[in-house]
């Protein structure tokens, strides 16, 4: 695909079909991910490529509970939308609640993992979340889903499972010194997949010179 194109109409696809992924595209969409840049090049991140069956069911299991808590706080949330704004908020629900109950049909499932010791994170002293180790992730993140979309896979970025990361470790034998970072499921779309996305415009998101400028 043209990238502006893929970019402009990468959803989050969370309804998929169980049909398996052919090893060739699976292998280019890997491919791409480690195309991503990182800070001096360590690539100090991982893909655990889940593809067994009583793996992936152990996984729903871990990641359904942490949905459902989810939807009570999100529907109240939506009682104050404007209607169209909650009715896409609906159907975004009601895909998430699909993929959450599903995730052990999808065909692949890949575990990010990334291994601190390896990155330069220049906020950790900051008196605030440190997130700068997420740039040397991240990216190969965004690179899958991107090669993804080109590939016609529905894919979503999720991190609810990263709230069960000792169970997920323990499932996947990841070393004591890697840790989760996402979790992105892959599959062809159920419905229509990918499309035109809603997003803030240039004039509320960029600032010049100064924030608020």
């Amino acid at each position: 695909m043209e990238l502006y194109d893929a970019m402009s109409t990468l959803r989050a696809v969370r309804r998929l079909k169980p049909d398996p992924i052919p090893d060739d595209v699976l292998e280019r969409v890997l491919t791409a991910a480690t195309w991503a840049p990182t800070g001096g090049n360590h690539q100090s991140w991982r893909i655990v490529v889940v593809r067994d069956p009583a793996r992936k069911q152990a996984l729903e299991d871990l990641y359904r509970p942490h949905w459902e808590g989810y939807i009570p706080g999100y529907e109240a949330h939506m009682a104050n939308m404007p209607p169209a704004q909650a009715e896409s908020s609906r159907k975004a629900l009601a895909a998430g609640t699909y993929l959450a109950t599903h995730l052990h049909e999808v065909p692949v499932i890949c575990v990010f993992c990334f291994n601190p010791s390896h990155i330069t994170i220049t906020d950790a002293e900051q008196p605030r979340p440190s997130v700068v180790g997420g740039g040397s992730i991240y990216p190969a993140v965004q690179n899958l889903l991107l090669a993804a979309r080109n590939e016609g896979l529905g894919c979503v970025l999720t991190t609810l499972l990263c709230m069960e990361e000792p169970a997920v470790k323990a499932l996947l034998d990841i070393p004591e010194t890697w840790h989760t970072a996402a979790h992105v499921p892959l599959g062809y779309p159920v419905l229509g997949g990918h499309g035109p996305i809603s997003r803030r415009p240039i004039d509320t998101m960029v600032h010049w010179e100064t924030f608020g400028g």
